[in-house]
């Protein structure tokens, strides 16, 4: 497909050393290990905070976005650079399957488990159908209208989580609202690559604020180091089985809806980066993705997906050598063994996690309105505008649906009342 590099089941990277460097070139060993921790850090905070949002273990999160990497990698046979972190798309609804209380370990993670499993199943699926037939049946479902009404959804459906966090007591409110601004600022103000890491380091300033006021002047509940001194530097993750209850299965498979949306748009905006036509590695993108979420959740990771964090990384660097997602993944997964790491990550305050969740939900949110007005999305349409209005509606106030034995929680109700009905009200709409 490019420059003679399809011939192997992976390409052969040429070496090049300055200028943009291609999916199928490679920078010196040196220069692609950093290139590689780089984006293990444009990750990181992302895919650790995920996983504490639904009290999953970060460690093995961590672990299981560096195994899947590797497995997208390979799916894709080394031509599309993406790294795979914890998806976010996932929270609401295992907050809804668990019954989550907000803080500490998830005492009913194997119920998620097996949702998320059915949902990397049926995403799985969805590639293999695309690989087969291509991929514009999902356009036709799915058109930007609707996948900006189910994204924005999501984000909706999860803001109680995020306020609820900051709302123990002022203190807490005041050092989430501080790491809300903190977040807004590197991502505006910062130079270079510290702009790329507003969740990162506006939560290191927000963990600052936390201890100096809990910790030295007695406001709040102080952090307890003691469980990072007791951790051991190496040791296996305690992976946890998946239990599978068809009614978690049924709240969390409809995920897949959305994955499949940002997928796409992610390998189409890495074509439009690296001036590739990725068109023909969709369907295994999906399926790299699909395979690896499984695999995850098999152990008690979250499910993945494809990062905006490191596509805003090749933005920056123009570096989209696949390589440095091989390195990337690698340190991931060293770090996945250590207790330690994930002892400290543990440590991160309450009020600090739930101001960045309110920029992260937030964000998702917002997200729609970029794929609205990219795709020039016709709000003067009554279908659209009805459509939108409905999905947004049922979402924020989370309308549980009961079908039989069955229950769909809002983003389950808001997902496929969306699709449904955009297609009921119809082309024979003069507005469509």
């Amino acid at each position: 497909m490019n420059h003679g590099d399809d011939a192997g089941f992976l390409p052969r990277w040429r070496l090049k050393t300055e200028g943009v460097i291609g999916p199928d070139e490679r920078l010196p060993a040196g220069q692609t290990v950093l290139a590689g921790v780089q984006h293990v850090v444009a990750m990181f905070g992302s895919t650790a905070i995920a996983p504490i949002l639904m009290g999953f273990n970060p460690n093995i999160a961590i672990l299981f976005s560096g195994i899947g990497t590797l497995i997208f990698f390979l799916c894709v046979r080394g031509r599309v650079p993406s790294y795979l972190g914890s998806s976010f798309a996932f929270i609401a609804v295992v907050i809804a399957a668990t019954g989550y209380a907000g803080s500490g370990p998830n005492p009913n993670i194997p119920v998620a488990l097996g949702g998320i499993i059915a949902a990397g199943v049926l995403y799985t699926v969805i590639g293999l159908v695309v690989q087969a037939v291509g991929y514009a049946w999902v356009e036709r479902l799915m058109p930007p209208v609707v996948t900006g009404a189910i994204v924005a959804a999501i984000g909706l459906n999860l803001a109680p989580v995020a306020v609820k966090a900051v709302s123990g007591s002022s203190f807490d409110t005041w050092v989430g609202l501080l790491a809300v601004l903190a977040v807004g600022l590197v991502a505006v103000r910062a130079p270079g690559m510290l702009g790329r890491l507003p969740v990162l380091i506006g939560g290191l300033a927000g963990y600052l604020a936390y201890y100096v006021g809990a910790n030295l002047m007695g406001l709040g509940k102080p952090i307890d180091f003691s469980g990072v001194a007791a951790a051991s530097w190496f040791g296996m993750p305690a992976f946890t089985a998946p239990v599978f209850d068809v009614g978690a299965m049924m709240l969390v498979a409809p995920v897949a809806i959305v994955l499949v949306a940002e997928n796409l748009g992610h390998i189409k905006a890495i074509g439009v980066m690296t001036g590739r036509n990725l068109d023909p590695y969709i369907g295994r993108a999906f399926i790299g993705d699909g395979i690896a979420t499984v695999l995850s959740a098999s152990g008690g990771g979250t499910g993945v997906t494809t990062y905006a964090e490191n596509m805003g990384v090749m933005a920056v660097t123009k570096i989209y050598s696949t390589l440095i997602f091989v390195v990337a993944a690698a340190v991931a997964i060293l770090l996945g063994f250590s207790p330690k790491f994930g002892a400290l990550i543990l440590t991160i305050p309450g009020p600090v996690i739930g101001g960045l969740t309110i920029v992260v939900f937030g964000l998702i949110a917002a997200t729609a309105g970029r794929i609205w007005v990219q795709n020039r999305v016709d709000f003067s349409s009554s279908r659209n505008l009805i459509t939108v209005g409905a999905t947004l509606t049922v979402a924020a106030g989370d309308l549980t649906l009961k079908l039989g034995g069955m229950t769909l929680g809002g983003i389950g109700t808001a997902t496929f009342g969306c699709m449904l009905l955009y297609h009921l009200l119809g082309d024979g709409n003069k507005d469509a």
